[in-house]
């Protein structure tokens, strides 16, 4: 039987610092290896899913303003 998604990330959570470094690498590294077309359908799911959570939650965005002049901050 397969772990469900949260028991692997409890039992990743319960590694060590290395294991959970070594692991988080190899996961990374799994993802340059999508086809385009994966890659875009995983951009757009996650575009839509940021886009639901900020029409359900309007206190999670930030101002359009406020996001720049921080940025601008950073780049000096």
């Amino acid at each position: 039987m397969f772990m469900s998604i949260d028991e692997i990330e409890a039992a990743v959570l319960r590694l060590g610092a290395t294991d959970r470094a070594r692991l988080a690498a190899r996961l990374l590294e799994s993802l340059d290896q999508l086809s385009a077309e994966e890659n875009e359908r995983l951009w757009a799911v996650e575009a839509l899913s940021r886009d639901d959570e900020l029409d359900h939650d309007r206190t999670a965005g930030r101002p359009y303003a406020e996001v720049l002049r921080d940025a601008f901050a950073r780049l000096k």
